[in-house]
């Protein structure tokens, strides 16, 4: 059952990404690599910061959306090099 907890989460957050950064898309299966690598990213650097997020599933979608906003902007800037 958690895999397809991450799967949904990744798959939504990385769909809210795509539309908060104003991308095309990338497919279903990219957006949820982008929205569980988000996640990790997002849960790595908030813990840094201790900075306390929302909990339960729509914690972990917001937490995921904004990691994979991170990873978005990254690529953007890495591309246009």
């Amino acid at each position: 059952m958690g895999l397809l907890y991450s799967l949904f989460i990744g798959a939504v957050a990385g769909w809210l990404a795509g539309k908060l950064m104003k991308g095309g898309g990338f497919g279903l299966l990219i957006n949820i690599i982008l929205g569980i690598l988000g996640g990790v990213l997002a849960g790595w650097l908030f813990g840094k910061l201790d900075v306390r997020f929302a909990s339960g599933i729509l914690g972990d979608i917001l937490k995921g959306a904004v990691g994979a906003s991170i990873i978005l902007l990254i690529a953007n800037l890495l591309k246009k090099k």
